[in-house]
């Protein structure tokens, strides 16, 4: 099988405890070889700064890194200035996203759409960045209708994306589904699937809570079957995902996009069988 295209996710550590161990991680993954890394940003800029080191310290390890660039909150100025600087670091990649209104947050600032993000990058910095922008094979949490959804998703793509990254999920069918829609309304970037490595159920649900990715009814009960056997629901999530990610890329999907959770052992027990 020829080798697919996989890229792993951080978030910028918030303790210098946090980025020792990020590093020890990454040195972990990096045995894979992936294609890219990229780096999460918090809600509002919260975890700019964050961003940015995390990224300059992978990239100085002599691999691609990606920022995600968030625009909620964020004006021409601002998200003008901080274009500037990835580019002045060298930096050729970035994830553009909408992202999330911090709580208590009252305007969305200049930007309130992504493809309105996208296209204000490319005015600004022409085919400087390989822009990555986020889809969702559910349906986003906020949108009215899986059709609204699918157009908004085109917009980002007309406006200039390269390629897009789902939001996870554990139905593949979703993924085909979101895939042959897209391509019916024109859209023919790489759509490769985002892939969450199933370790601690608590956590899982709440995650799936908050950004709508549905666990299918015999996955859920199993694992909760499971109790605190953190051992079995790991051996369950690791079966699951990997033969998600192994029909995935059967189907055609060009790549796949770990959601690392600054943990290395399910992410590379997951890659090592996909490439065995």
């Amino acid at each position: 099988m020829e080798t697919p295209n996989f890229s792993i996710e951080f978030f910028p550590p918030k303790t210098p405890e946090g980025a020792e161990k990020l590093r020890a991680t990454r040195q972990k993954l990096a045995e894979l070889q992936p294609k890219y890394f990229s780096v999460t940003f918090g809600a509002g800029g919260s975890t700019q700064a964050g961003t940015l080191q995390t990224v300059l310290e992978i990239k100085g390890e002599g691999h691609e890194a990606a920022p995600h660039l968030s625009c909620i909150g964020g004006d021409r100025a601002s998200i003008g200035a901080i274009l500037k600087q990835f580019q002045e670091h060298g930096i050729r990649r970035l994830v553009a996203l909408r992202g999330d209104l911090p709580s208590g947050y009252g305007g969305a600032g200049e930007f309130r759409y992504a493809n309105e993000l996208v296209e204000f990058i490319r005015q600004e910095t022409g085919d400087w960045f390989h822009i990555e922008v986020a889809a969702y094979p559910e349906m986003h949490p906020q949108a009215r209708s899986p059709q609204d959804d699918l157009q908004n998703f085109a917009r980002k793509v007309k406006a200039g994306a390269n390629a897009a990254i789902t939001q996870y999920f554990y139905n593949a069918d979703a993924y085909f589904t979101f895939v042959d829609n897209a391509r019916k309304l024109g859209v023919d970037v790489p759509i490769v699937p985002g892939i969450m490595p199933i370790t601690n159920y608590t956590q899982l649900m709440r995650f799936s809570d908050m950004c709508g990715a549905e666990i299918p009814r015999w996955v859920r009960l199993k694992l909760a079957s499971f109790g605190d056997d953190s051992a079995s629901i790991k051996a369950f999530g690791l079966d699951v995902v990997t033969a998600l990610a192994e029909r995935l890329l059967a189907g055609g999907a060009p790549g796949l996009h770990f959601y690392s959770m600054n943990q290395a052992l399910a992410t590379t027990a997951i890659w090592q069988r996909l490439v065995k």
